[in-house]
């Protein structure tokens, strides 16, 4: 039996695939012109309230619905979780959707109390609302951020250098929201007559806002993006991947471990092959050196003798490396919220870290991981208990961290010193306004190290390479992204890939970076769109519980 258009916008079941399916969809790794579909994907969503509201659904009855369509987007979209652990798979899919389910169930009885226009404006601003939040408090995953869906399309979204990504999250939900009001506007109950009129216009003219709010930002960033050059002094920069298979080979106890001793030596002989005389830096991924290195006694380890002995060997060289590295504290008094104990140790933090190496004689210099990953380098305290043993690739339990951004520069006369770079270590690159922290510090360069092995050859991966370009973009700045296994990248400011590595293939890459050090709207003055959005995500839910009291 066939269904009319009708009856398929009347089904609640079949609202609740489309959505999804619209999202994952257009969401990164998917091309041009895919990602169009994100402006779609939540009118299901606009329509499933509005015909549960048609037949005196409760609250809970539309949460139950709007929860499954939040999971089927996320089973959909970041399954690829699972590939690392099955357990952390299905808790990062469960407990996102949950969350994501809280602002749409606000918005549910602020349409019921306060009527369609405001109802919807409260969809808009309660969705932002949490997004800022999903970006800074303890259980953070940002992963399907809207804004991030435009990924793939970075010529789309030049204007994130004004906005950041939330701005891409305010265009997919007012399209979305245009859309629907189009399609099914005129079946609002006339509770505001001038809401209802707006509906019931011609179909050009109900339809002319939909088209300009989906092509006016098209057109928009296609002009910025023609105009803009690359900024800045020019530098010669290596990336190293060196392809350890993390289940396999890279940490003690696996089938066929590598001796940290050989994993090193394979990372300088790659370095090696690609360095020339004009390079100034080499990145090396994520946890490269893996053995546990105590913060006090660097100077003496063998892995940074060895690397001071390889610079040597190339005067004005610097190297980035990710490591893993135990600071102490003197007493429990100084010791941080996160420190353990050990009667032969006292009191410690271990940090997944970046070391900087600065030329053969140089200091040293370390930057510790701040954005950790939850369940996995960070467990809050209140949910030690039930995800202290989830695993999503690497140690469980919290680790160590820092309140301020480094950027590593030299201070040697013989290096560069306009090459300042961020080390971005992994899961933070997702984060855009943490990333802009490291540029208002004075970055030039963004250097991402990584390893993105624990996902194995799915879009995880893949969609962490794509949302970088996201940050070129909203700080103008090139990235050199170094990955253990994954994929090794260079981005440009126009958010670019000018070149790239292989998946799961040992490798190295060179490329000339630019070094700019002016600074965007956004990276001058941060997250103001979500910033506006929790405040007047606040004004509104005051307004309808107080409507709700008067009444």
């Amino acid at each position: 039996m066939s269904l009319s258009f009708k009856d398929f916008a009347n089904k609640p079941w079949l609202l609740t695939l489309l959505g999804p399916v619209l999202l994952w969809a257009g969401w990164p790794v998917h091309p041009a012109p895919a990602p169009l579909l994100l402006l779609l994907g939540l009118v299901p969503l606009l329509r499933l309230a509005q015909v549960l509201r048609a037949q005196g659904a409760s609250g809970g009855r539309f949460w139950r619905w709007a929860y499954l369509y939040l999971l089927l987007w996320n089973v959909l979209t970041t399954y690829w979780v699972a590939y690392s652990t099955v357990g952390g798979g299905i808790a990062a899919n469960i407990l996102n959707a949950a969350l994501q389910s809280l602002p749409l169930l606000a918005f549910w009885h602020t349409r019921r109390l306060a009527g369609p226009a405001l109802g919807y404006l409260a969809f808009v601003v309660y969705w932002l609302a949490f997004e800022q939040l999903h970006l800074t408090w303890d259980l953070s995953w940002p992963w399907l951020t809207l804004g991030n869906g435009f990924a793939a399309v970075p010529g789309w979204v030049q204007w994130y250098e004004y906005t950041g990504q939330l701005g891409g999250s305010v265009w997919v939900l007012l399209t979305n929201l245009a859309v629907f009001w189009a399609a099914f506007g005129a079946s609002e109950r006339a509770e505001q007559p001038g809401v209802v009129a707006l509906a019931a216009r011609p179909v050009v003219m109900r339809w002319l806002l939909p088209v300009l709010a989906a092509a006016l930002p098209l057109l928009l960033s296609f002009v910025i993006g023609s105009r803009w050059q690359e900024k800045g002094p020019a530098a010669e920069v290596v990336v190293v991947q060196p392809n350890i298979d993390p289940f396999e080979e890279k940490f003690s106890g696996s089938a066929r471990y590598i001796t940290p001793e050989a994993q090193r030596e394979r990372m300088v002989t790659i370095t090696e092959r690609f360095v020339t005389p004009q390079t100034k830096l080499v990145l090396w991924p994520e946890t490269s050196l893996e053995t546990v290195h105590w913060e006090s006694q660097l100077e003496v380890h063998p892995d940074v003798i060895r690397i001071r002995q390889l610079l040597a060997a190339h005067p004005g060289l610097r190297l980035l490396s990710g490591m893993t590295s135990v600071g102490t504290y003197p007493s429990k008094e100084q010791a941080s919220k996160t420190a353990r104990y050990r009667d032969d140790m006292g009191y410690y933090d271990i940090y997944n870290a970046a070391l900087h190496v600065d030329g053969a004689t140089g200091p040293l210099e370390v930057y510790h991981k701040s954005k950790l990953v939850p369940g996995v380098e960070k467990v809050p305290v209140w949910l030690d208990a039930a995800l202290g043993t989830i695993n999503l690739g690497g140690v469980v339990g919290s680790y160590g961290s820092q309140d301020a951004r480094t950027v590593f520069s030299s201070r040697s006369a013989a290096t560069d010193t306009a090459l300042r770079v961020a080390p971005v270590i992994c899961y933070e690159s997702i984060y855009s306004d943490y990333v802009s922290e490291y540029v208002r510090r004075g970055a030039t360069l963004i250097g991402i190290i990584t390893n993105d092995g624990w996902w194995s050859d799915s879009p995880g991966y893949k969609q962490h390479l794509l949302y970088g370009r996201l940050r070129a973009i909203e700080t103008r700045r090139d990235i050199a992204r170094a990955a253990n296994t994954g994929v090794s990248a260079f981005v440009n400011q126009r958010g670019d890939i000018v070149q790239q590595t292989g998946w799961w293939t040992q490798a190295g890459s060179r490329y000339v970076v630019h070094l700019n050090d002016e600074l965007t709207f956004y990276t001058r003055h941060g997250e103001l769109l979500g910033l506006a959005a929790q405040v007047l995500a606040v004004l509104l839910l005051g307004w309808v519980l107080l409507r709700r009291f008067v009444k």
